[in-house]
């Protein structure tokens, strides 16, 4: 499997994580893949906070509701991608 197979797996893996209420949603290859599978249980969330512009027009993209985080409060769950990680589950974050 190419590099972006294995971030799409993982992707698609996270949104099983997914359970209702608002996401937060981070940057990069790996986020853009969970936002395509986000799109298909849009229904089941409130919405989602973003980190930034790229990620929230391809949410608004996709009809997934765009939150303001000071609007937002608590966030049930985020998701973002990392650089780099090891056995012990420590991550690096570019």
């Amino acid at each position: 499997m190419t590099p972006d197979e294995l971030k799409r797996l993982a992707a698609e893996a996270a949104v099983d994580y997914v359970d209702g209420g608002i996401i937060g949603v981070g940057t990069g290859s790996t986020v853009n893949h969970f936002i395509d599978a986000l799109a298909g249980i849009k229904h089941k969330i409130e919405g989602a906070v973003s980190s930034s512009e790229v990620s929230t027009e391809r949410m608004k993209g996709h009809g997934i509701p765009v939150i303001d985080l000071n609007a937002a409060g608590e966030l049930d769950l985020y998701v973002d991608g990392a650089d780099e990680s090891n056995r012990h589950l420590h991550l690096i974050k570019g």
